[in-house]
């Protein structure tokens, strides 16, 4: 059987093993035929058993890449890791940022009722910041149970509520500020890369911001210039900086100030999950229209705008008052978390070479650094007594210290 060491690993590893083993243990796929005994029933088993139950069943093919590649699985497992490591508090808030479709909360959602036993004396409530009322009706239609009327308050800062289809509770709301402080996880998946930036160019006279004109050649285009002296922006460039181009959120610092804040005071983690890089990359403004890049100055609105994410600023921003860790690329999370051993379980199992193709195709995706493996990034905002395992657990029913290992960003050793 393939089992996790790890040199003073602590009580997470433990702990994982036991309540997560779709993630952490290797020999968890049976044939059909072996005893039950042999054939435990997995979070990704209940989740798998859900899906074939609303929509029929699934080819071998969808089976082994959703087994292998599901990335919402990894995450939702990620939050009840932490929650399990620092104590089972009580109660938690999920919170997420720029929920998008409300596609990646679902799924999230789906994990924490595959592992309804392990959180079965856990209060959880779902909190939602999205500032688009279509989006947050769409997030609506995709998270609630029809059966339980929405209430509205267009004028409150809790503009929506309502009920998942698991019976959780769930709140919407326009500005993080508003949701209420108390023991959370927290997470930001692509939301920090679609904040605006400003841009600076460094000159001989100093640093400029970059500003968008017409062109007095053409009336109808638009063109960058630098501005003629310096602007109040200036003020978010380090005295040290090195690079000759900058890009600067304070938007995002802002975030990360407020995140900090509630870490330190209550508990939880922060997990981000972005395009970035850690202060070394200069110019990364540009626009995506139907998934190609587009001129970021052409047909304004048409196309997606995005700036890769510095995590230094990020950690820079968090100001000592939390720990973080990252960023570190998708294929390192995704590699401690398991990937490879479960590809080979995958591909020892398959004799078809379509499905071997396909899967090996996924994989390469996920972990090839030309692909997405070096271009997507993790970040994490944690207490500091998490890593330094104290004894300050809030609301927690057990007193044993924090375990240091933090899924996905602690190297593990699989034998």
């Amino acid at each position: 059987m393939t089992v996790l060491v790890r040199s003073g690993v602590g009580p997470l590893c433990a702990v994982a093993r036991a309540a997560i083993p779709s993630i952490w243990r290797g020999k968890y796929f049976s044939s059909g035929n072996e005893p039950a005994e042999n054939n435990p029933v997995t979070p990704m088993l209940r989740h798998l058993m859900y899906k074939i139950k609303s929509t029929g069943p699934i080819t071998v093919a969808e089976y082994m890449k959703e087994v292998l590649t599901n990335p919402a699985k990894l995450l939702g497992i990620w939050f009840i890791s932490e929650w399990m490591a620092t104590g089972k508090s009580t109660a938690f808030q999920l919170v997420e940022l720029g929920p998008g479709r409300g596609t990646l909360v679902g799924d999230i959602l789906r994990v924490f009722t595959q592992l309804g036993s392990v959180l079965k004396n856990c209060d959880i409530s779902v909190h939602l910041v999205e500032v688009s009322q279509k989006l947050s009706e769409i997030q609506a239609l995709t998270l609630t149970e029809e059966k339980v009327p929405l209430e509205r308050n267009a004028g409150s800062p809790v503009y929506m509520k309502g009920v998942t289809k698991s019976g959780i509770p769930i709140s919407w709301y326009r500005h993080l500020h508003d949701v209420p402080k108390g023991y959370s996880f927290y997470l930001a998946h692509e939301f920090f890369d679609v904040l605006p930036v400003h841009k600076f160019q460094k000159t001989p006279q100093g640093w400029r911001e970059v500003f968008i004109d017409i062109d007095p050649q053409v009336s109808d285009k638009l063109r960058f210039v630098l501005a003629p002296s310096a602007t109040p922006a200036e003020a978010f460039i380090q005295h040290d900086e090195t690079r000759d181009h900058v890009e600067v959120c304070p938007d995002a610092g802002v975030i990360i100030e407020e995140l900090s804040q509630r870490i330190a005071l209550t508990g939880g983690a922060a997990l981000v999950a972005d395009y970035g890089h850690d202060g070394t990359k200069t110019d990364t403004f540009r626009g995506f229209c139907g998934h190609k890049l587009h001129d970021v100055l052409i047909a304004p609105g048409t196309a997606d705008l995005t700036a890769d994410v510095d995590f230094s600023y990020l950690r820079r921003m968090a100001q000592g008052k939390v720990a973080s860790l990252g960023p570190i690329k998708q294929h390192t999370f995704l590699k401690n978390m398991g990937i490879d051993v479960r590809l080979k379980v995958l591909l020892d199992k398959s004799n078809e070479p379509s499905v071997r193709q396909q899967l090996l195709q996924g994989y390469d995706m996920l972990m090839n650094p030309k692909k997405m493996g070096e271009r997507f990034n993790f970040f994490a905002l944690l207490p500091h007594e998490r890593l330094e395992g104290g004894r300050h657990q809030r609301n927690a029913r057990q007193s044993k210290p924090f375990a240091s290992l933090v899924a996905g960003f602690s190297e593990l050793a699989w034998q």
